[in-house]
């Protein structure tokens, strides 16, 4: 009579150790995100250091919640909407599932067709959502010295995206730091340290719900 072989617990053991060191996310059922953060000057953190930019202080922040998260700076300074799908067709080898899209500030500050902007964002949102990405969109404002007529449409193009393509909006990204000198370098336009702070809670509190725990 053939005996039944035993399966000792301290190979069990083993072999669950060697699968948590290859995967100990999907070990434990856990959910790791890549998150994307596709911008301009202001998500490469112009003029402070890489550490107090709002992509590595909501990295921080998310992990200090207790999530499993990656968050990939994807900013340029002077980039504009016209570079969001070629870049966004880079990165997508690393297979990020929730891109964060910060394009279209320099569009408006040169002045830029804004159906042109809507058009490139479009294409680079489709383009992410065919691949599986979470999209959710930086609304921007223009200062009012651009004209009224513009300034509106700039400002309504994100939200038409939002609707369109059914995304999430921040409506505006720079709430309570634009327009204040103590939270903008000289040029008024850049975040100072603090700014980014304030910045990265505002994404936070967007993202979150987006993020698995």
């Amino acid at each position: 009579m053939k005996q039944s072989r035993r399966f000792h617990p301290p190979k069990l053991l083993f072999l669950l150790g060697i699968l948590f060191l290859l995967n100990p996310f999907q070990l434990y059922g856990a959910t790791k995100t890549t998150l994307l953060m596709l911008g301009d000057s202001l998500t490469a953190g112009y003029g402070v250091d890489k550490e107090q930019a709002f992509p590595f202080l909501l990295q921080k922040k998310f992990e200090m919640e207790g999530y499993q998260i990656t968050v990939i700076n994807g900013g340029i300074s002077g980039s504009t909407s016209a570079s969001a799908l070629g870049r966004l067709k880079w990165y997508s080898r690393i297979q990020p599932n929730l891109l964060f899209l910060e394009l279209g500030a320099n569009d408006g500050l040169r002045g830029l067709s804004v159906e042109s902007m809507k058009k490139n964002l479009g294409k680079a949102i489709q383009f992410a959502q065919a691949k599986g990405m979470r999209v959710i969109l930086a609304g921007m404002k223009m200062p009012l010295n651009y004209g009224d007529t513009y300034t509106k449409q700039f400002e309504t193009a994100f939200h038409e995206l939002a609707e369109q393509y059914k995304i999430p909006i921040i409506p505006f990204l720079l709430e309570g730091v634009a327009g204040n000198p103590q939270l903008n370098l000289a040029d008024g336009i850049h975040p100072t340290t603090e700014g980014h702070r304030i910045i990265s809670q505002t994404i936070f509190k967007h993202l979150q719900p987006l993020v698995k725990k």
